[in-house]
């Protein structure tokens, strides 16, 4: 034949067609006769070509009962084929080294250390109603 086969035009079909929904029997069906040479009763391929994708998975139903309805391409598995990239290392920067400080032990321990303060609580007076 001069076209793919009906399988294959039935998926570009939906792909092109981009609709949210899913694409109907009969919009699929406008698109195949326009863009492809097929015959004037190729309805009845594309009906049993449906319901062939729908048995085997490459179709998957939106809506509808039986071939009526809406068709979409199933999901891709988790879109898990796609390699994830390792996170970017982040450079961990040196730290500079400044010029050693010369302090001696014994200066640090001559400061003087810092005396706590006790928090003294507020006793409010009870006030008799």
């Amino acid at each position: 034949p001069s076209h793919p086969p009906y399988q294959k035009m039935i998926e570009t079909a939906i792909k092109e067609l981009k609709n949210r929904k899913g694409s109907s029997k009969q919009a699929i069906s406008g698109y195949i006769s326009a863009n492809f040479k097929v015959g004037d009763r190729h309805d009845q391929q594309i009906k049993l070509a449906l319901a062939r994708g729908l048995k085997s998975g490459a179709l998957a139903k939106k809506s509808g009962v039986g071939l009526a309805g809406s068709f979409k391409l199933p999901a891709k598995e988790a879109a898990a084929p796609k390699p994830k990239k390792a996170p970017a290392k982040k450079k961990v920067s040196t730290p500079k080294k400044s010029p050693a400080k010369k302090k001696s032990n014994a200066a640090s321990a001559k400061s003087t250390p810092k005396k706590k303060t006790a928090v003294k609580k507020k006793v409010t007076p009870k006030k008799k109603v």
